[in-house]
């Protein structure tokens, strides 16, 4: 059985005075490391962000705010129109404030990739292999 899922979505990234640019979302799952999603946000084939995502916050970002730290995701509805709505905080700068990006995606396309990663590892099922991490640093000292 496969182990990973790939998908790659446009979405709309909110530009401060022009509104929204489309980029790619490039989303990646491994069950290896089950408790994570990846982000890559790619515009004209250069790299925008890099951000790995809790699985579980995704799911639930769908239904309701959640997230205080780096991360915050809600839903969004504009008419028919339903979309994730995900905030990333980056670094800080000069100022005192932080770098700030907002995207919006499809909610019905991160649904169809979530639901994908569950048929690999179902909530509640994810398992990290502790002990055989512990024992491997362990032994490399």
């Amino acid at each position: 059985m496969n182990s990973l899922v790939h998908k790659t979505l446009v979405v709309q990234l909110l530009a401060p005075g022009t509104g929204r640019c489309p980029v790619l979302a490039h989303l990646g799952y491994d069950a290896d490391d089950p408790f994570a999603v990846t982000a890559v946000f790619a515009h004209d084939g250069h790299v925008l962000a890099r951000w790995r995502l809790d699985r579980e916050m995704l799911s639930a970002g769908l239904a309701g705010p959640v997230g205080v730290g780096d991360v915050r995701l809600r839903p969004a509805a504009t008419g028919l129109w339903h979309e994730l709505r995900m905030e990333f905080l980056g670094d800080t700068r000069p100022d005192g404030s932080r770098h700030r990006a907002v995207v919006f995606a499809w909610a019905p396309a991160i649904s169809a990739f979530l639901r994908e990663t569950h048929q690999i590892v179902p909530p509640g099922q994810e398992h990290v292999p502790v002990d055989e991490l512990l024992a491997e640093i362990l032994s490399a000292g």
